[in-house]
Formats: C-alpha cells, sequence, structure tokens
C-alpha cells in the first residue's frame, strides 16, 4: 500500500511517502528561525508557515518518492496532541486530498506515532527490530510536551504506566535554556554543550527519585537550576559563560538521565512479565532522545537486564516527522483489514478506537 502522511503538530511541517512500512521519501520543513526571537513556537506564526508551506512539503515528498496523488492509497494526518491551529492544517488538507481521490483518510495520534517510529523500516527495508509480533514491549517517550511510559501489548493495545505530573522533560532543556541565554530552541544545544562538560561540579536533585512510582516531574528540577544558576552568578560575577556553563549543562542532562533510567528500570522490573509473557524489549521516541547520552544510559542499563533496546532508524524519526505517521498508519490500517498484507485494498476505513496513549 502506498501511504501519504503529514505532520503539522507544532513548528514543523512534515510529509512523507510510505511503501507499506518502508519509508520512501520524509520532508521536514523546521520553522525554528521563525520563532526564535520570540524563544518559544508563537501558534499564530506557526499556523501561517504550515499553511504556506505544506503544499511545496507535499510536492517535494512525492517528487523524492517518484510518485503521484493518483497512486496513493491511504491518507494520514496527526489529529492529536499538538497545537491546535496547527493541527488543523495538515488534517483539512489531507482530508481535501482524499476525498479529492476517493481514497480513505486514517488519523494518528502523534504519541503513538513516537511510541512506533522504531518500527519503520527504510527505503530498502532494512529494519531495526525483531519480528513485530515480538511483543509485549515498553514504550518511553521523551518530548517537548510528554514524558510517559507506554506498555505495549500489541499495535493499538497500549497502557500508559507512567507520565509526567507536571513539566514534560523536553520543556525542561529548553527553559534551563533560556535561564543559560543560550537561545531557541535550547534542548539541542545543551545537549552539545554538556559533551563539552564534566559532571559532578554541580549536582542537581533526581526529580522523583524516592517516590516509588513510574510517573515523572520536572518542574522541581528547573526551579533548583534557577536558584543554582542565580548563586553561580553572584558568588563569580567575574566568571565567563566558558567557565562553567558546559559543567552545568552536563550536570542538568545527568539529573534528566537519572531520572528517566530510574523510571525505566522501575517499569521494566515490575512488567518484566505481563499476561505470562515475558517483557521483549524497550521501544524509545521523542525528540530528547536525540540525546545519545541518555540514549546510551538507557541501553547500558538494559544491558544489565539482558531487555533489547529498539530505537528509529535515524535521528530524523526521533523529533517531530511524517514518517513515523505513515508507519503509525501502516499497522493501523493492516490490523483493520488483514488482507491489506496480501497486496489486498480496501476502499473505506473508520477511525480506530485506538486507546489514547496521551491525554495532554
Amino acid at each position: 500500500m502506498r501511504i501519504l502522511a503529514v505532520d503539522t503538530s507544532c513548528d514543523e511541517t512534515s510529509a512523507a511517502v510510505l511503501h507499506n512500512d518502508r519509508v520512501i521519501s520524509n520532508v521536514i520543513s523546521s520553522q525554528v528561525d521563525l520563532h526564535k526571537k520570540w524563544g518559544g513556537v508563537v501558534p499564530d506564526i506557526a499556523r501561517r508557515a504550515h499553511n504556506e508551506r505544506i503544499d511545496p512539503v507535499i510536492r517535494e515528498a512525492l517528487a523524492r518518492s517518484r510518485t503521484t496523488l493518483e497512486t496513493i492509497d491511504y491518507f494520514s494526518a496527526t489529529y492529536g496532541p499538538g497545537l491546535a491551529i496547527a493541527l488543523e492544517v495538515g488534517l483539512k488538507h489531507i482530508q481535501a486530498l482524499a476525498l479529492e481521490h476517493g481514497k480513505p483518510f486514517i488519523p494518528i495520534n502523534h504519541m503513538e506515532g513516537h511510541l512506533l517510529s522504531p518500527f519503520a523500516r527504510n527505503a530498502k527495508g532494512n529494519h531495526p527490530l525483531p519480528p513485530p509480533e515480538k511483543f509485549p514491549l515498553i514504550g518511553l517517550l521523551v518530548s517537548g510536551g510528554h514524558t510517559e511510559l507506554v506498555l505495549t501489548h500489541d499495535f493499538g493495545n497500549y497502557a500508559r504506566i507512567g507520565s509526567t505530573l507536571d513539566d514534560a522533560a523536553g520543556e525542561a532543556f529548553d527553559k534551563v535554556a533560556k535561564m543559560l541565554e543560550l537561545g531557541y530552541p535550547g534542548g539541542p544545544v545543551i545537549s552539545e554543550f554538556a559533551k563539552k562538560g564534566k559532571p559532578g561540579r554541580f549536582p542537581l536533585p533526581v526529580p522523583m527519585e524516592h517516590s516509588n512510582d513510574l510517573n515523572f516531574s520536572f518542574s522541581g528540577l528547573k526551579t533548583a537550576c534557577l536558584y543554582r544558576i542565580r548563586e553561580i552568578r553572584q558568588e563569580y560575577p567575574l566568571w565567563k559563560p566558558r567557565d562553567w556553563v558546559y559543567d552545568f549543562c552536563a550536570d542538568f542532562v545527568r539529573s534528566v538521565t537519572l531520572s528517566l533510567v530510574l523510571k525505566l528500570e522501575g517499569a521494566v522490573d515490575h512488567y518484566s512479565t505481563v499476561d505470562g509473557h515475558s517483557l521483549k524489549g524497550i521501544l524509545l521516541g521523542g525528540g530528547v532522545m536525540s540525546n545519545k547520552d541518555i540514549r546510551s544510559a538507557i541501553r547500558q542499563s538494559m544491558r544489565k537486564r539482558n531487555i533489547p533496546v529498539y530505537q528509529p532508524y535515524s535521528t530524523r524519526l526521533y523529533t517531530d516527522n511524517a514518517a513515523m505517521i505513515g508507519t503509525t498508519a501502516y499497522y493501523s490500517v493492516r490490523r483493520s483489514d488483514p488482507a491489506v498484507t496480501e497486496g489486498q485494498r480496501i476502499k473505506t476505513i473508520e477511525r480506530d478506537p485506538v486507546a489514547e496513549i496521551s491525554s495532554r
């Protein structure tokens, strides 16, 4: 089946063409430069940019995949969660194309897209996962707006077993970067600076270290960073940023990493067996997982428990993108009608009542 998917959930306009679960093209147009001077995403600017870019992005995705709209079998778009007026652009556009060409439209949950991003194959069909029938799995999703642990029984069968009580990890990255005057988006900058620093100089608390549950919280860490940064600037007014910011970033990343690993270990220990089946692995998704140190710490921890860790085949699939939406659409169609796996085209499809894995 040929799928055209789009994602306009926040500040990136993306379109992808997939042949089944193989990503043939994945075009992403970032709006970072438009929002940078405001220090964050401005909804009206985001909507305007999506409206201007969605047609060119779709055309480029089709051209790169040597595909035409007439040959697309399914049209798909993110319906939420995300920035409402941004989501509306992609939804309306793709629904109109589906109606024009008389093909099914498949709405996809954005966080389900992040969860299933490791299942995407590249254009050659290479896959980082064992056969997708290997369940149960636990997904750790860490992005700008969400930090969640998701028990994955099967495609479309999920249970959220842990989530953030306040701020998400990605938001903490951006807010601390703002405190350090590192610009927007701050998350990637902090990650790069942390590589140049040494943790231990500015120890910070590990969020929810003793909570005895699987939830996350990063507001306390943000507050601790605010006070510590103020203290540093008052005590050492002659210090230049390069004298301490790298080390501070290293300690911040270390604190976030320890929290994520701690909660994941708790989830793996608690759900080592699910419905009589042993846990088969960990799925990683979300923009914060672009950080190599976080991924490395998770792999090291899971290696001690003999639990494999699976991640997308490309770093471009961590941040918001249409390829993960198309991949999720593929599995949505496949479970709606098994005949699809045999190459038969179904004419209609209704939105599958997949349990929401994020209410935010």
